[in-house]
């Protein structure tokens, strides 16, 4: 009975739903004058044939006519009486099946449908919810967010003004709070002021909208917001934004960070405290061919050796594990031992051509930008001219024309260059020029941006060497804002994870643990009263501390289920 009078009072308060009812109930004042009229008219013509009935017969056999019935026990004998029933029965045909069905699904169970729809999603969350974070919308990043947290017990609640999608989503399980972003009652119901952080992923003018509500019912939240353009980076902040995210603008210089450019060298793709994270490329480098072992890599300079790329996918080692030409070791050490690493890795057999970034849109022009910082040339081709203007001052020199142009491709120097970015937002035409590129130039590093992550492994086998993907970067921002810990973005489906020690675990070696072979994660850190180490075999794990792991969500479930 209240979900009934919930509803009815919906409908009552919207001022439409009011018209819509008032409308219905004249059409049905209409029907009901037309049924009395014909039934005083039925007895005028029985009188006038001779005959008499009672009125309920009147209105039965009227109701009978309209409705099509005709259950013909009462018929007319005259003309008159006949022409009287046509209209009678067509007036029925147009009244009662066409116009009343119509009225009553349009201006009765369409809203009735809508109040119904709106009163299934919650209007706030549980009065004892602390410590969630509130997602002001629903795409790739936050359902990625929504997995993380689920694995790590964070609650979080999805924010929605559409009352249908609101309803699809409490369907499919997903924890959401019905409401407008714009009306501080919304993030009031969903208790702002015990939330953990707040995101909004829309555009920048919604996103300062959102910002400025958010400030009016809480000033002290954390606010994360994306940012479509680094113009728009200093207003989200002046509006109240704690940390706002130029994304695009970031996965550029990520994109440009796994360039293989005139000089080899390690590339720092993150840091945690005092621990560097680095990559570097094997090709022509005196590790290239040898054995884990035979390399020597920990002993000539302090890093450990904890994973390598082999066409997109991270490997992990053994001591008899060769570094191939195509190989991509992860290591992990100090600032000095990165540097150690730097020194052996110099080689006199240098590509100093320029490297070719494909698209000239945000993305491709924070990736030239960041290139270009670094003494890199950069050759950008764009096929739109007004775009390839607006990439000039970014690039040492822009080609306008299509990206499959063989010639366009030889004047840019693909033949000759080191490495390639892909930073158009089509993954076919990325997945496309992987494979065309690799054709024309088999030793050439190609580096990818992928939209879909569905399209990861693709990209991979049509010859991609590196791929980052938009929302993974998006999803591993705002998880290190609300773990309260470093940016560590490793790129394609490995991600960065801080597991605390489970007792199941306490007292054994790392080694003996046999995560790696159990779950796949490798550990590259170990973190116990505020110092971060770099551990090795034998490093007995001990209560209270914190593990350092990389590799995929599927891993981190295991290592949760497997060690509790």
């Amino acid at each position: 009975m209240k979900f009934l009078s919930s509803q009815l009072s919906y409908m009552l308060e919207k001022h439409q739903s009011r018209r819509n009812l008032i409308a219905f109930a004249r059409f049905l004042m209409l029907l009901g004058i037309v049924i009395s009229i014909f039934t005083v008219l039925f007895h005028v013509l029985m009188v006038y044939e001779g005959k008499a009935h009672s009125w309920v017969t009147g209105l039965y056999w009227t109701l009978t006519v309209m409705s099509t019935l005709g259950f013909g026990d009462i018929t007319f004998e005259s003309d008159v009486g006949r022409a009287f029933s046509i209209v009678v029965l067509l007036s029925g045909i147009v009244l009662l099946l066409i116009v009343l069905p119509f009225g009553f699904i349009r201006f009765f169970y369409a809203p009735w449908l809508e109040a119904q729809l709106r009163s299934q999603a919650p209007k706030g969350v549980p009065p004892t919810t602390t410590g969630h974070v509130l997602f002001c919308s629903w795409d790739a990043i936050t359902r990625g967010l929504a997995e993380h947290f689920s694995l790590l017990g964070i609650p979080y609640y999805v924010l929605e003004p559409d009352p249908v999608k609101a309803t699809d989503l409490n369907m499919e399980g997903t924890p959401v709070v019905r409401g407008d972003l714009d009306a501080c009652a919304t993030y009031e119901a969903a208790r702002i002021s015990q939330a953990r952080a707040v995101y909004t992923g829309l555009d920048d003018a919604t996103n300062t909208s959102i910002i400025l509500t958010v400030r009016e019912a809480c000033t002290t939240v954390p606010m994360i917001a994306s940012a479509e353009n680094d113009e728009s980076v200093d207003l989200l902040e002046l509006a109240g934004a704690s940390h706002v995210l130029p994304l695009k603008f970031r996965l550029g210089e990520q994109l440009a960070n796994r360039v293989q450019a005139s000089e080899c060298r390690s590339h720092v793709i993150g840091q945690f405290e005092n621990l560097i994270i680095a990559e570097f490329p094997v090709y022509k480098t005196p590790f290239s061919g040898r054995t884990l072992l035979e390399s020597e890599i920990r002993k000539l300079t302090g890093v450990n050796v904890v994973g390598v790329w082999e066409r997109g996918r991270l490997r992990q080692v053994k001591p008899t594990t060769i570094l191939e030409d195509w190989t991509i070791p992860v290591v992990v050490g100090t600032a000095e031992q990165i540097a150690a690493l730097d020194e052996q890795l110099h080689t006199d057999s240098v590509n100093g051509h320029p490297v070719i970034v494909v698209g000239g849109g945000k993305v491709g022009r924070a990736t030239a930008a960041a290139l270009v910082r670094k003494a890199v040339p950069v050759h950008l081709l764009e096929h739109d001219p007004v775009v390839a203007a607006k990439a000039q001052p970014y690039a040492t020199q822009v080609f306008v024309g299509e990206g499959a142009d063989r010639s366009l491709l030889l004047q840019a120097g693909i033949d000759k260059a080191p490495s390639v970015v892909l930073t158009t937002n089509d993954d076919a035409m990325n997945i496309y020029l992987s494979i065309y590129f690799r054709k024309l130039n088999p030793d050439l590093r190609i580096v990818a941006r992928i939209t879909h992550e569905r399209n990861i492994e693709s990209i991979h086998r049509a010859g991609a060497d590196f791929v980052l993907s938009y929302s993974a970067l998006g999803q591993e921002s705002v998880l290190a804002i609300v773990q309260k810990r470093d940016f560590v973005f490793l790129g394609g489906d490995v991600e960065f994870f801080v597991l605390d020690v489970p007792p199941s675990l306490v007292g054994k070696t790392l080694r003996g643990s046999g995560i790696g072979a159990q779950t796949g994660l490798n550990i590259i850190g170990l973190r116990e009263e505020h110092a971060t180490t770099n551990p090795g075999p034998g490093t007995v794990l001990v209560q209270g501390a914190e593990l350092l792991a990389i590799g995929t969500q599927q891993q981190h479930g295991e290592f949760k289920k497997i060690f509790g």
